[in-house]
């Protein structure tokens, strides 16, 4: 029941099948390089630039309520785990010391 079946594999039949294709080396022959060709751009057309992204205090108080709610936040989280990892801790400390107690009180009685 609890030995692994491993598959069986076929004896061969004496039939092979010969490769398809025989792959031969072929030599490189480095070629001319083409000459870089430069763009035809008329004078007058402007230059696409990318947006830019400007900060108005409103936008700056903004961005400084939600990173501090952010850092608020994460804080919280942080704490709340490390005060449940310390009462964890407490209370099995304290399991510990009452079975100490209860195995010394039981030793002593015999």
């Amino acid at each position: 029941m609890f030995r692994p079946k491993l598959p069986t594999m076929p004896q061969p039949t004496g039939h092979v099948t010969p490769p398809a294709a025989v792959i031969e080396p072929t030599t490189i022959t480095p070629g001319t390089p083409a000459p870089p060709s430069t763009p035809a751009v008329p004078a007058s057309a402007p230059v696409p630039s990318r947006p830019t992204v400007q900060l108005t205090p409103g936008t700056a108080l903004a961005l400084i309520g939600g990173g501090t709610a952010v850092v608020l936040v994460v804080g919280a989280v942080l704490v709340s785990m490390l005060l449940a990892v310390a009462i964890t801790a407490a209370s099995v400390a304290v399991c510990a010391v009452v079975l100490r107690s209860l195995l010394a009180s039981d030793a002593k009685r015999r």
